[in-house]
């Protein structure tokens, strides 16, 4: 049986989006995610990626992930399931849980 691994990612910078006020930073989103993610679906399944996007590693696939947030203004935190944006500065789980069922991962 293969095990199936979703990755999700969470693009986001120490200071709060500008535009983004009274919204938790994006660290406080990537462990909100990580803690509600697991409390519906487990603590298998998914891998879980975090990039500053004032000092993305150098991956090619985050680099040009990053341009692309400050050429389209998103707001961060931009979420991604796999290579498709599920939510952008205040996400919402109903949408990434969405996204997670539908490649396969089933609530716990």
């Amino acid at each position: 049986m293969v095990k199936l691994t979703i990755t999700l990612t969470v693009y986001g910078a120490d200071k709060i989006c500008p535009s983004c006020i009274n919204s938790p930073g994006s660290k406080e989103t990537y462990e909100w995610l990580q803690a509600a993610i697991s409390r519906k679906f487990g603590d298998g399944g998914i891998k879980y990626e975090y990039v500053d996007i004032f000092d993305p590693p150098k991956v090619h696939h985050h680099q040009a992930f990053v341009e692309r947030i400050f050429n389209e203004d998103l707001f961060y935190p931009v979420v991604l399931v796999e290579e498709d944006i599920v939510g952008e500065g205040n996400p919402r789980l109903k949408s990434i849980y969405k996204a997670l069922e539908q490649r396969g991962l089933a609530p716990a």
